[in-house]
């Protein structure tokens, strides 16, 4: 999908930390810096608008859209940033180890 998710420029415009926003939304730091990161699938619209209001912006501020090309590649900003990256995979441990 072509939409970003681009919190962590609006942080840092309003000069906050992911862990002050998740205190202000009500959500748990980990969620906040997961949508920091871009790494989320979606989001609620309520957490967007608790988002906005923390922030005091649109949600265009945060969301932000770029057509894929055809070979499934997405577009890359103009300031030359590629924000297109894999999801970490997590470990599974057993427990027999």
């Amino acid at each position: 999908m072509a939409i970003f998710v681009d919190l962590d420029v609006m942080l840092a415009r309003r000069k906050m930390r992911s862990r002050e926003l998740a205190q202000r939304i009500g959500v748990a730091e980990q969620n906040a810096s997961l949508l920091k990161s871009g790494a989320v699938k979606g989001i609620r619209f309520d957490t967007l608008a608790k988002i906005c209001e923390a922030l005091d912006c649109r949600p265009g501020d945060i969301l932000d859209y770029r057509p894929e090309k055809e070979g499934g590649d997405v577009t890359p900003l103009t300031s030359g940033r590629h924000r297109c990256r894999p999801r970490a995979r997590r470990r599974r441990w057993s427990s027999d180890r």
